[in-house]
């Protein structure tokens, strides 16, 4: 019994957080219906993704909009630019996302000289796109970006997890600013300290 009611109370929270559950109760979960259960999971991790990015961005204490989805395409096609790549993504169903090179890209656009380019395939069977994949979900872990997707998910292009992999990597791209910025505040409270005479 303390099972189903705590599984409803996670549906409960969930509801007051915005998510979509229309068919959903805490029965399923606690039954294990997988369907379910995942949508409230996804809904969560998209939350969670969503809300470490507008943290992110508002550091500085300005109120601004939740980042949408639109805004992480187009942080992610001019970081690639600007960075001399040539992958493009449209949206995150685009096709081109299946073989993980722009994952990939991006990566190296962020942290450049991470990437092996040596260790790609061409993407052109389901094995080389799932190999990139798992190489694009490595490195992103390696350069410190929080990645709970799967490469099959990238592989796929399942497009909600595709979303969180770009959107953890566009937060890990924020954090080394949002470091320096710190550290300067720091450092400058620290020399006014240190100018203090009692």
């Amino acid at each position: 019994m303390e099972k189903i009611e705590n599984c409803n109370y996670a549906v409960q929270l969930g509801k007051e957080l915005k998510f979509s559950l229309v068919g959903i109760a805490g029965q399923d979960i606690s039954e294990g219906n997988e369907t379910l259960t995942l949508a409230l999971v996804w809904q969560l991790m998209r939350a969670y993704t969503l809300s470490i990015l507008s943290k992110l961005t508002n550091h500085d204490g300005s109120s601004r909009k939740a980042i949408v989805e639109n805004e992480i395409i187009d942080w992610t096609n001019n970081k690639l630019r600007e960075a001399g790549k040539s992958s493009v993504i449209k949206n995150f169903q685009d096709s081109s996302i299946s073989t993980a090179i722009p994952v990939i890209d991006l990566i190296e656009a962020i942290k450049p000289g991470s990437i092996n380019y040596s260790q790609l395939y061409e993407g052109s069977t389901h094995e080389e796109k799932l190999a990139n994949a798992k190489y694009a979900i490595s490195m992103a872990r390696k350069i410190g970006a929080r990645i709970y997707a799967l490469p099959e998910d990238i592989a796929e292009v399942k497009s909600k997890m595709v979303m969180t992999v770009f959107a953890c990597l566009m937060a890990r791209d924020y954090i080394p600013n949002m470091g320096k910025a710190a550290d300067s505040l720091n450092n400058s409270n620290n020399n006014n300290n240190d100018n203090h005479v009692e």
